[in-house]
């Protein structure tokens, strides 16, 4: 592989900041603009200190850090030079690793040459790109069990014990006359296969709360026009970041903000008024908020107290069925004119933002539907991002595809192409089997100089 080069802190004015250099004439590219001793002669894993010079002209003062192959991050030789923190410095310094030899690194490059050169799996390199981006305690130690290998011993363990079915399958079918084999029948393989089932359906419940830590839950604000969507915005966030006014249709678009809850992040969005309107800006906001309630994990309906129910209510509640999510009566400081009854079995959280009433109520009813009580507490020990968890899924289904070829009698060797699936899906997840167009899109996501 080709030497690559890359800035690998934060661009902008610091203390320090490191340009990374991987592969096998890194020392090499290095020496050639630093003044100190000659890198190519000094031990792995030591620092030295230097000028980095353009021809007579000294660019910096730096700190030079060599570590030799394969005891290193991408297992090639690595020097990373620690240069002050100015803007104009660090680009200098790595144009001129560029002008004498070194490629810049595509963003997610060094961590991507760490996996194809078998240093780490695909769960460790989210591990990272989760670490990177953590914003809560939980999502962080998430990650770490992640980058640490624990997740990755979990999928492995799945994956032997499928391959100890299928040895034994092998076995009894290449080698039928040996009277010493134990005969396994499907009669047998089925107890093992409702085991493995049940595992992997908990592991996929699982890492549905790892996608949560790491994702956060997206709550939508739906409801017709004035019926408090933005001032529930502003009370959650505890701050102005909705504008607030008796006008119907202030809010045109999507506002959105952040808070913490149980060390889960929610990205709460408040959307436009729901109402048939004739105003064009008004009506792409509405359009917007139909199409938020399709994407988010929870929706919050918000009816008004002093009000009647109308048409668009109900429709609304309509299009909760078989969703996440919480009605609100707002406004239960004025005279009542909403009839409950109208609500049928919908369960709903009466409060008074004006009064700031109710807000803790619904905080402890998000925790209730997401569990967010127990996360803290578990073992975090899960996948937590969408590939995998859809990888698990089907894995799943092939291990069910199997468990119904058994029931309906079929042979053997048809049941043992499904728990093959099942082995080579589950390999998918680490990185054991992989398309290439797949890692170069999974590396993609990071980071430049990581």
């Amino acid at each position: 592989m080709d030497t690559i080069a890359a800035i690998s802190t934060a661009l902008g004015v610091g203390a320090i900041s490191i340009i990374r250099v991987s592969g096998e004439d890194s020392i090499n590219i290095v020496n050639k603009i630093f003044k100190g001793p000659d890198l190519a002669k000094v031990q792995s894993h030591t620092i030295h200190y230097g000028y980095i010079v353009d021809k007579k002209q000294v660019i910096d003062e730096v700190l030079v850090s060599v570590m030799l192959a394969p005891k290193t991050f991408t297992t090639e030789n690595i020097v990373e030079i620690n240069s002050h923190g100015g803007i104009a410095t660090t680009n200098k310094v790595l144009e001129l690793l560029l002008l004498n030899g070194a490629r810049l690194a595509e963003p997610g490059e060094f961590t991507k040459r760490a996996f194809l050169n078998g240093r780490i799996d695909l769960v460790e390199a989210d591990g990272i790109m989760n670490l990177i981006s953590a914003k809560t305690e939980s999502s962080r130690a998430l990650s770490i069990n992640q980058l640490t290998g624990k997740v990755t011993n979990n999928i492995k363990e799945l994956r032997n014990k499928l391959v100890e079915i299928l040895s034994h399958i092998e076995v009894n079918i290449d080698y039928p006359e040996y009277e010493d084999i134990e005969e396994l029948t499907t009669d047998k393989i089925l107890p093992k296969l409702c085991s493995f089932q049940s595992n992997l359906e908990q592991i996929i419940k699982d890492s549905h709360d790892g996608k949560i830590i790491n994702e956060g839950i997206n709550v939508g604000i739906i409801g017709r026009p004035n019926v408090g969507k933005s001032s529930l915005l502003n009370a959650l966030l505890e701050e102005e970041k909705a504008i607030v006014t008796d006008i119907e249709g202030t809010t045109r678009d999507i506002v959105e903000g952040k808070i913490t809850l149980n060390g889960v992040i929610l990205n709460i969005i408040d959307t436009a008024g729901i109402r048939e309107t004739d105003n064009v800006v008004e009506k792409i906001g509405v359009e917007k908020s139909k199409e938020m309630i399709n994407k988010c994990d929870l929706i919050i309906l918000m009816l008004n107290h002093n009000e009647e129910l109308t048409q668009e209510d109900l429709n609304l509640i309509s299009t909760l069925q078989n969703k996440n999510s919480i009605i609100l009566i707002n406004k239960i400081d004025l005279d009542k004119k909403l009839d409950r009854n109208q609500l049928k079995d919908n369960k709903y959280i009466e409060l008074s933002i004006k009064e700031n009433k109710g807000i803790d109520v619904l905080k402890q009813r998000i925790i209730e539907i997401f569990n967010l009580g127990n996360l803290e507490t578990k073992d975090l020990t899960y996948l937590s991002d969408a590939r995998s968890i859809a990888l698990l899924k089907k894995s799943l289904s092939y291990i069910e595809n199997a468990i119904f070829s058994i029931q309906q009698k079929e042979p053997i060797d048809i049941v043992e192409f499904s728990i093959k699936d099942a082995w080579e899906t589950l390999g998918e997840i680490i990185g054991e089997t992989y398309k290439e167009e797949l890692i170069d899109e999974l590396f993609s996501r990071f980071c430049l100089g990581k």
